[in-house]
């Protein structure tokens, strides 16, 4: 039976308090059952297994940061949209870096279907909206967008702007002015 107070929802949140504690990839069922209190084979009724576990934290952090882009391009176009957006997005990467790091776990079609993950796609299409891009341009911008905020975002928590004294919120409010550019010049447009 399962302990009272401990339901699946109870343990996604808590599982995503631990990532972001300890990081994703040191995220277990064991470390989980500890925070509650509960043996292992307690939390077995709630998630059929780490894989599980993983991949419900995962679309806890897709939704949480869909919520906050959507939130931040209220009523905002063009580089004002953009700036919102990448800012949103980056502001989750560094207080939920657990959480931030679940969003890249690959998810099963099915489960990847049902998440927020079509979500960013589409908000990142609404930016887009304000440049004017036809498709299949703007699928290629989509993930440049992508491409440019994880990788961003990525050095950046693991440290790999340390090693020069201009401070990486420079290089990042230059990095989207230079977006922008390259959305207002797309090759081949217009």
């Amino acid at each position: 039976m399962a302990r009272a107070g401990v339901t699946a929802e109870r343990l996604t949140r808590a599982a995503a308090e631990l990532a972001d504690e300890v990081g994703f990839a040191n995220l277990t069922v064991s470390a989980l059952a500890r925070r509650f209190g509960v043996k292992d084979a307690s939390l077995y009724s709630h998630v059929r297994n780490l894989r599980e576990l993983k991949e419900r934290v995962a679309v806890l952090a897709l939704a949480e940061v869909a919520d906050r882009a959507a939130s931040a391009l209220a009523g905002r176009a063009g580089k004002d949209a953009l700036v919102a957006f990448a800012n949103a997005y980056r502001d989750y990467a560094r207080e939920h870096p657990g959480r931030y790091a679940a969003m890249q776990f690959p998810l099963d079609p099915e489960t990847a279907e049902a998440s927020a993950a079509r979500r960013h796609s589409e908000l990142t299409r609404a930016i887009l909206r304000g440049y004017q891009l036809p498709e299949p341009d703007q699928t290629d911008a989509v993930r440049l967008l992508h491409s440019a905020f994880y990788g961003y975002v990525s050095l950046e928590a693991m440290g790999g702007f340390g090693h020069h004294p201009r401070e990486s919120d420079v290089s990042w409010s230059r990095s989207l002015d230079a977006l922008d550019v390259v959305l207002r010049n797309w090759p081949g447009a217009g």
